[in-house]
């Protein structure tokens, strides 16, 4: 299969968090993995030391590591967002993710070309998230 998905983390709260989203990639096959804002520590939820198997990137502005011809998807629940279940993933995909206490905000929005959100009744972890978006994103490109 050709492409990949790369992860995006905007000020993400919890370097628990990040470890446990290392641990996602790792299972999927994600390519990248960068977070802007707090700085990485290991972290126990990063069970299979994928930092030392695909790049976690630490920057300032995610925006300014967008891979060319990639494209970014914003993933968080605001109006204007298309249901996961309808959503056709990218062949080249950068998912950028928000903290868990509100949405990314207009300066990730105004340059994501994609908004989709997870139909769920609550708000999901930052690292659940992560994993369902990456599952939905295998389970179709091998359906």
């Amino acid at each position: 299969m050709r492409g990949y998905a790369a992860i995006g983390l905007h000020l993400p709260k919890d370097p628990l968090n990040i470890g446990e989203v290392l641990r996602a990639a790792g299972c999927y096959g994600a390519s990248m993995v960068a977070a802007s804002g707090t700085r990485y520590k290991k972290s126990k939820t990063d069970t299979q030391s994928a930092h030392r198997h695909l790049p976690l990137i630490e920057c300032d502005d995610l925006k300014l590591i967008l891979p060319y011809g990639c494209t970014p998807i914003a993933v968080d629940l605001i109006d204007d967002a298309k249901s996961l279940i309808d959503f056709k993933h990218p062949e080249s995909a950068f998912y950028i993710f928000g903290a868990e206490d509100g949405t990314l905000g207009n300066d990730i929005l105004h340059w994501c070309k994609e908004r989709v959100y997870i139909p769920t009744n609550y708000c999901m972890n930052l690292a659940a998230t992560v994993n369902v978006v990456l599952y939905d994103r295998l389970s179709k490109r091998n359906g």
